[in-house]
């Protein structure tokens, strides 16, 4: 009997006619347009000279989706972006703004890729892992168990003109590309790892930054998500250049968030000494709670007050072509020994909290509030005193704000406390 019936399935499926078949069978159901991916939209047709992988799935999951995919002809937002609004989910049900940004622009990201192939290669066009892995600083890294200031001599990073073992340990022992293990040894990394860690302290520490000094220890950073090939995935915050023309009581404030900021920088559990190169209205962002964050972190330095630099001011002269990926070879680097804690307030007070506080308030306040930031702002003034007109402004902006559910961060506390 179960011969028979093997053998009735055996004509059946040799008499089957896939023309017929088509005509006769119901409609197919509809499919849901899929959203389509580029290797090369994301990087990753450039890994492992790239940040990393370990969120891609949730882009090929859609659960990352760009702002424009919520309609209808989900077409992928441009490539030349710096940087893209997103939304995320773990189920599928409720959505959570996310920033997807580029450790520097396609243009760049370009230039430096052509960049690596003629000047190690002679070529138009090559493997940049493959020209990379040849490097002898690579192979440097491929030999070491343990990550050592003379292995990131003459990066570019901001974050690395000054590193100490404790400071390279830290970021060895919270690499969030890779399984952690908790070791300060480069064991758990493997050659591709190491190349990806490479690049993208070579590139944009941002991305670095955030994983080792994570917002949940209180940091004041956005919390790292992952990342795809070239694109980074972090929480969202609006840029602090968005609330230049809010009222009084926003702009105060944000402002003494700022300034709260700046002092944790130099003042921490850590004894880490952080400074920024360059700030300008992207470089802090606004949170939906009220809460301001530091939302660009490539142009922090650090220095570590416990230990000290590591490398003296000629061995931060050395370039190679991971010196060379973001900025001209030929740029000089900031001595360790010339930044004072003054250095950010002062640039904070030029470039910033004018933009914020300048014709905000009534007179006699507004005033006094034009007085202290003018000191403030006077690079040739000494640090303590660059400081004290800080602390006043200060003073003179805490009964300024107001509390109420707009500042979510510090609300209903505020109401019970005399901190506010």
């Amino acid at each position: 009997r179960v011969a028979d019936s093997l053998m009735l399935l055996l004509v059946l499926a040799l008499s089957y006619n896939p023309s017929t078949a088509a005509t006769t069978s119901p409609a197919a159901p509809h499919v849901k347009p899929s959203y389509s991916f580029g290797r090369t939209f994301l990087g990753l047709d450039k890994c492992n000279a790239c940040i990393g992988t370990s969120i891609c799935k949730k882009f090929f999951k859609e659960e990352i989706r760009f702002d424009t995919w919520l309609s209808s002809h989900l077409k992928l937002p441009p490539s030349y972006l710096l940087s893209y609004s997103g939304n995320y989910t773990d189920d599928a049900k409720s959505w959570r703004l996310v920033d997807i940004t580029r450790l520097t622009s396609k243009y760049q990201h370009d230039r430096a890729d052509k960049r690596i192939c003629t000047s190690l290669l002679k070529t138009k066009t090559c493997s940049l892992e493959r020209a990379l892995r040849r490097t002898q600083r690579f192979q440097k890294w491929l030999r070491a168990k343990r990550l050592t200031p003379d292995l990131v001599q003459g990066l570019s990073s901001p974050m690395l003109r000054c590193p100490s073992q404790r400071l390279l340990d830290r970021i060895v022992r919270r690499y969030a590309e890779v399984p952690d293990a908790g070791s300060i040894y480069m064991d758990h990394l493997t050659d591709r790892d190491k190349l990806r860690l490479l690049y993208t302290l070579s590139v944009n520490s941002h991305p670095i930054l955030l994983q080792i000094f994570p917002d949940v220890e209180g940091w004041p950073f956005p919390r790292y998500l992952g990342s795809c090939g070239r694109l980074a995935v972090s929480a969202s915050t609006r840029p602090l250049r968005d609330f230049f023309g809010a009222a009084p009581e926003v702009v105060a404030d944000l402002a003494l968030q700022l300034l709260a900021i700046l002092h944790s920088m130099g003042n921490n559990d850590l004894n880490y000494f952080f400074y920024f190169t360059h700030v300008d209205a992207g470089t802090f962002g606004v949170f939906s709670n009220g809460h301001l964050f530091i939302r660009d972190a490539s142009t922090l330095g650090i220095i570590d007050k416990e230990e000290g630099s590591q490398l003296a001011d000629g061995q931060q002269e050395y370039k190679d072509i991971f010196s060379c990926l973001t900025e001209d070879c030929q740029s000089e680097f900031v001595s360790c020994n010339s930044i004072g804690e003054k250095h950010s307030l002062v640039m904070v007070c030029q470039e910033l909290l004018p933009k914020l506080l300048t014709g905000k308030f009534q007179q006699p306040v507004q005033e006094k509030i034009d007085s202290f930031l003018q000191l403030c702002a006077d690079g040739l003034t000494d640090g303590q005193r660059v400081n004290e007109a800080a602390a006043k402004l200060a003073e003179l902006l805490k009964p300024l704000r107001s509390c109420d559910s707009r500042f979510a961060y510090r609300y209903p506390d505020c109401k019970y406390s005399d901190k506010y």
